[in-house]
């Protein structure tokens, strides 16, 4: 299982504030009920490698949709083969450590 950190900018907004575009964003996660994490700096996304490249590309193209004109998106992914892993089975193992 692969694990995906996502992270969309739209651009040229004219305003400093995209949370109505990754709003938009998270109703469509939600409308297909893919599970997901939001944190404060992008979206935690599990599944196949294919998959989560697939859905990156779809996400990415969620702001072109709605009129934004140039967006940047930033794709983390970790593909764990070994074991299944959730992203807070990753953050218990460092809290164990400490």
């Amino acid at each position: 299982m692969a694990m995906m950190e996502l992270t969309i900018l739209p651009v040229g907004t004219g305003k400093t504030s995209v949370s109505p575009y990754i709003a938009e964003i998270i109703k469509y996660l939600r409308k297909k009920k893919i599970p997901f994490e939001l944190t404060a700096m992008g979206t935690i996304i599990t599944g196949t490698s294919d998959n989560l490249l697939k859905l990156a590309s779809i996400l990415h193209k969620i702001p072109l949709a709605h009129g934004i004109r140039r967006v940047y998106t930033v794709i983390k992914l970790d593909d764990r083969r070994d074991k299944q892993q959730r992203p807070i089975d990753k953050i218990d193992s460092v809290l164990k450590k400490l």
